[in-house]
């Protein structure tokens, strides 16, 4: 971990310019304390063990089987966790190029009475059924062009190349809940309510038929009474905007879905015709934090793929010479901060939490120092052996958990070259560069051991009870191969980390599910799906103690399990 007096800066500029001074500190420090840069993106394995079977097509189970459970599942455990995620990945001899393009498979771990039951279906979506009657890919995915029918004559082949692709409907990223009804969602305009009982699909939702955006993330925030926000983009004429969205709590009947949604503010990108990509964005007490971040869009170029055969991804890009800018949205009043918060160029996917406390906003995620991680979940990459696999993992740029300290009281007076972060407890630094310009070094939220995990990815927290608070504790899978090899938990006291592992075995997203009674934050349990590409049919639902990190028990799946996405806990009513 750094040191606070790393980054300390003093109080006076001596005249020289405040954002040179923030530069040269910054150099100074890497140059003094290399070891993030080295140690996070130049962990080298050998000998990485295949997990091609991680990511091959199984069957659906559409009715519960029963799991043989080892060990003890707490009888207070009343619900299901339910998990999404690609389960298909060819239609006769045509197959997927990328992980994300696989139909959308839901699986269910129902809860009870320390017994557990197994289900899963496939996502009935347009895409699927297009797909299935016609035995190809019909529908074009992520990294994967659907070619023109070979059925058609020469002439209509030939027209279909230049058709823009319709947004897919393949659901496969994650539960979600809008107004007490589940969902299963992507990042495109569509998603599907479910049945979360039977996992059967019931209607599918057009974010554009209720506001005006083209896109919603997978990863929406919700408060304590329901209320929902999320992000989309939206194209026009005057190019791209980002979308803070605002979903009602309630229905007002039964077959509502999302009326009543709002655009609660549009951001202007940096770049109108080269906007950035984003999977989630943070939510602490009273703003919504947009991270725009240089994984850029070719707007043009996604949507003229088709016409090239190539695949919606090549439009995606990484500029490593634009900064990461935090954006901050009253959610109160849906003004946008004239105060914009900059930092190096950083690749964000997931959020830990995001918090306000003594006039600062704490800004917690998972990042990396590069934006080509997309490009590294090839079908190709993930099916690979030997030499050919451990080069794919030693190329990649791991994500590790950093934090932002934001101060909010930014104003004319607020003066330059001096480090805003005034809490003596956090080496992060914020430097105010210009009229609206607060430039930003993170700290780092966890201590030397956890290089040797690969990073963290997939956070979670005690979400019900500490989202948009301050917390001590985060969940992660630590990843010393191309997916989730092991489970973390982080205790921010001390930076300390706690693992499960098990060579061989490839935990999913852990996922917190408090005690009835729970005082302490982390009384409760993890649950994460573990599976082996070296044993058939050895899936298992594992549970462990939160606060102990013991291991209590696991419910064996007597079916082939693909490694997935995200998932949700359940309660039963």
């Amino acid at each position: 971990m750094y040191h606070s007096a790393l980054w300390s800066t003093p109080s006076s500029t001596n005249g020289r310019d405040s954002e040179a001074m923030y530069n040269e500190t910054i150099t100074q420090s890497s140059d003094a304390k290399p070891k993030e840069v080295n140690k996070c993106n130049q962990l080298e394995l050998k000998g990485l063990e295949s997990i091609a079977p991680l990511v091959r097509s199984v069957e659906e189970t559409p009715e519960p089987i029963s799991t043989e459970v080892r060990g003890t599942i707490p009888t207070w455990i009343r619900g299901s966790l339910l998990r999404n995620g690609p389960g298909k990945f060819e239609f006769g001899n045509q197959h997927y190029n990328h992980w994300f393009d696989g139909m959308a498979m839901l699986h269910q771990f129902k809860i009870e009475d320390g017994k557990v039951t197994y289900r899963s279906r496939f996502l009935q979506s347009d895409a699927y059924k297009k797909n299935s009657a016609r035995d190809r890919i019909m529908v074009s995915e992520f990294g994967t062009v659907a070619m023109p029918d070979p059925c058609k004559n020469f002439f209509m082949r030939f027209l279909s190349r230049f058709e823009i692709p319709e947004a897919t409907d393949n659901a496969s990223v994650s539960f979600v809940k809008y107004k007490g009804d589940c969902f299963v969602s992507t990042e495109t305009n569509y998603m599907y309510r479910v049945d979360p009982e039977s996992l059967e699909t019931r209607d599918k939702v057009d974010w554009t038929k209720f506001i005006a955006v083209n896109t919603a993330t997978a990863h929406p925030h919700t408060e304590p009474d329901g209320t929902t926000y999320n992000m989309g983009n939206s194209y026009g004429r005057k190019g791209a905007l980002y979308n803070i969205i605002k979903v009602p709590p309630k229905k007002n009947n039964p077959e509502e879905t999302l009326e009543g949604a709002e655009v609660l503010c549009s951001i202007v990108p940096v770049d109108k015709a080269r906007p950035s990509y984003f999977h989630s964005f943070a939510m602490s007490e009273n703003y919504v934090v947009f991270i725009e971040q240089p994984i850029k869009m070719d707007p043009l170029k996604i949507i003229t793929a088709k016409k090239r055969g190539e695949s919606i991804c090549e439009g995606f890009y990484w500029d490593p010479k634009q900064d990461t800018v935090f954006h901050l949205v009253d959610k109160h009043t849906g003004q946008t901060n004239s105060v914009k918060f900059h930092t190096k160029a950083l690749s964000v996917f997931h959020q830990i939490n995001a918090y306000e406390e003594d006039g600062f906003l704490m800004l917690d995620m998972c990042c990396s120092d590069n934006g080509v991680a997309l490009n590294n979940y090839l079908i190709q990459n993930l099916r690979k052996s030997g030499k050919a696999l451990d080069q794919v993992y030693n190329t990649m740029y791991k994500a590790f958990p950093r934090r932002f300290v934001l101060p909010l009281n930014v104003t004319n007076d607020t003066p330059t070259g001096v480090n805003l972060n005034t809490r003596p407890t956090s080496s992060a630094t914020s430097f105010k560069t210009a009229k609206d310009k607060v430039v930003c070094q993170f700290e780092a939220l966890h201590g030397e051991d956890l290089y040797e995990y690969g990073g963290l990815e997939f956070p979670q927290i005690n979400y019900s009870k500490f989202n948009t608070r301050p917390y001590r504790y985060f969940y992660g899978c630590g990843f010393r191969h191309l997916v989730g090899d092991s489970i973390l938990k982080i205790d921010l006291e001390g930076k300390k980390v706690e693992v499960w592992y098990q060579k061989g075995l490839f935990p999913s997203e852990p996922v917190f599910v408090p005690s009835p009674d729970a005082v302490e934050e982390d009384d409760g349990v993890i649950l994460s799906v573990v599976v082996t590409p070296t044993e058939d049919k050895r899936t298992f639902l594992l549970v462990l103690n939160a606060r102990t990190w013991e291991e209590l028990g696991r419910a064996e799946v007597p079916v082939n399990v693909p490694y997935g996405f995200h998932g949700a806990f359940n309660p039963t009513a």
